[in-house]
């Protein structure tokens, strides 16, 4: 529980589900950490570069895939298998997305607020 508490947002799924949102997040505070390097092709990033951006993603993903991906000690290694695992959701969201959008109606839902908050679903 210790952990929670640490993470900087939500840790990724094992299955995935919030994977889309979860490569936004760390794009973003590996690049405040000026560490987005780390996870790029032909990266010249230091030893403790990479040691500082594995802990960070090791930190923010599922304890499932943690122990799956034990051996590996590359961050860019880490990003890119979690990338060939999940990568194909943007092909199942995407379309499911559309779909939402359009059968949005207004008239469906009581009040602006349910509205607002099923449109800032399809949308993000």
């Amino acid at each position: 529980m210790a952990n929670i508490k640490n993470r900087k947002f939500i840790a990724l799924d094992i299955s995935g589900k919030n994977y889309l949102s979860w490569v936004l997040d760390v794009k973003l505070h590996l690049s405040a950490k000026k560490l987005r390097h780390t996870i790029d092709e032909d990266n010249a990033a230091s030893n403790e570069e990479h040691a500082t951006a594995l802990i960070f993603l090791r930190h923010h993903i599922d304890d499932g895939l943690k122990y799956e991906y034990l051996t590996v000690e590359n961050p860019l290694e880490l990003w890119q298998n979690l990338n060939d695992r999940f990568e194909h959701l943007k092909a199942v969201v995407l379309p499911k997305a559309l779909n939402d959008w359009a059968q949005l109606r207004f008239q469906d839902f009581k009040t602006v607020s349910e509205y607002n908050s099923t449109l800032f679903k399809i949308v993000s």
